[in-house]
């Protein structure tokens, strides 16, 4: 009966070294490609991405709005309309110079 217990667990024993090895074998693998994968694609950056969040949502509603009345008041107090399309084009020709330097951080 011993003999038998022990042929049974010396079994069981190598299975589970066999599906240990199978397993660090499927580790090795998987970390192989992990490696390779990180080396060939490029750093992922956080933070920033793009142009937009570069302001809050306050200052894109600001520069929104003010341009948004900016126009409207071109509309009305101008009454030439190749005048008001005109200053319309100068205002957007000139906005992002304008935002850039009334909310620029970097002084």
């Amino acid at each position: 009966m011993s003999k038998e217990r022990a042929r049974r667990r010396a079994a069981r024993e190598a299975e589970a070294a066999q599906r240990r090895a199978v397993r660090q074998r499927q580790l090795a693998r998987q970390a192989q490609r992990r490696a390779l994968l990180r080396r060939l694609t490029p750093p992922v950056r956080r933070g920033r991405i793009g142009r937009l969040p570069r302001r809050t949502r306050g200052e894109r509603a600001a520069i929104v709005l003010s341009t948004v009345a900016a126009i409207l008041m071109i509309w009305s107090l101008v009454d030439d309309l190749a005048l008001r399309f005109g200053l319309v084009a100068l205002l957007l020709l000139v906005l992002p110079a304008v935002v850039v330097i009334a909310l620029d951080r970097r002084s």
